[in-house]
């Protein structure tokens, strides 16, 4: 049986019954729910501050109601540095998610945040990079240095499958399968958000950076640490960091004389982008990205209509209003 995640408390936090409820409410979402370690850090800080903030009102005014929901949200939006809209609507859905835990544990009758509405956040399009961008940094990952074939596979990879940075980074060696009928796994499984699984097929060049890392260089890793089943790992043979990764990422964008913000999540967004400007259907890169809704996945058909916009704008000869000059 696995070990309970680590649900920590602060030690100087107040220890009343709602706290008590809150180290429940954790463990039930780490363990019965199945959330990340991150989703729980996450929903631990946001659940912390409203107590903080019940802790601080007087008498009847610290029970979990909907007046001190809605106040404390509103003093969320007032402070000098107010929350964007989006923390403020992940900091109101993890005080549902405790609400109706009270509710179930039987502390309180009713949902006092089923009124509350989360405010509406503006709509940002994903940054991705160009075909000839992507191509640029991919090829500034080269040599037969162990590291170099490592950073050469994980770029490759990145942008082969759209995968999150913490999902390749949580890959096993098993979770490489699949034959194409060359000797070379030609799909990767990837372990979600909730832990839902997906198989992603592996392009071919990703596929032979992969074997050039899996031959020539993760053994050489490997031996300078630990064994484990850890796929990428790091120059003193443990499992790669995420830090490490970002800052891989950082030095090929930079090698590559790319002067924009490039993150793990610009291959993401690159890849979803890249398949449907290429035809894909939506539903398809649904299925590849992981996305429980195709909604999420439908604001890349809204980065491929504007790119068409301005190549249309550009190119068509009556698509613009002629100079009245002229």
């Amino acid at each position: 049986m696995p070990d309970e995640p680590d649900v920590p408390t602060e030690p100087d936090r107040p220890d009343t019954e709602l706290t008590h409820q809150l180290d429940r409410y954790l463990r039930h979402v780490a363990i019965e729910r199945g959330r990340s370690h991150n989703t729980v850090s996450a929903y631990r800080r946001d659940l912390e501050g409203f107590l903080a903030y019940l802790t601080a009102q007087p008498g009847e005014r610290s029970d979990v109601t909907t007046d001190t929901v809605t106040d404390y949200l509103r003093s969320l939006r007032e402070r000098p540095s107010p929350l964007a809209a989006t923390s403020l609507a992940r900091t109101l859905s993890s005080i549902r998610g405790f609400a109706r835990f009270l509710v179930d544990e039987g502390m309180l009758s009713s949902d006092p945040t089923a009124q509350s509405h989360p405010p509406k956040a503006p709509q940002r399009l994903p940054k991705a990079l160009t075909i000839e961008q992507i191509a640029a940094l991919l090829a500034t990952s080269g040599g037969d240095e162990p590291t170099e074939l490592r950073d050469a596979a994980l770029l490759e990879l990145l942008y082969a499958t759209g995968a999150r940075i913490s999902e390749v980074v949580a890959l096993n060696l098993d979770d490489i399968v699949g034959d194409d009928g060359t000797g070379v796994a030609d799909m990767v499984r990837l372990f979600g958000k909730g832990g839902k699984q997906r198989i992603v097929p592996v392009g071919s060049y990703a596929r032979s950076a992969l074997d050039a890392y899996l031959v020539r260089a993760r053994p050489v890793l490997s031996s300078r640490g630990r064994a484990t089943p850890a796929l990428f790992l790091g120059a003193r043979g443990a499992r790669l960091s995420r830090q490490n990764s970002w800052l891989i990422i950082r030095a090929a964008a930079e090698r590559a004389d790319l002067r924009v913000a490039v993150s793990p999540h610009t291959f993401r967004h690159s890849f979803a982008t890249h398949l449907l400007q290429g035809g894909a259907d939506v539903r398809v890169v649904q299925e590849l990205l992981g996305h429980a809704s195709v909604a999420t996945t439908q604001i890349y058909t809204r980065v491929t209509a504007d790119a068409l916009r301005d190549v249309y704008v550009t190119a068509h000869p009556r698509a613009r209003r002629a100079d009245r000059g002229s």
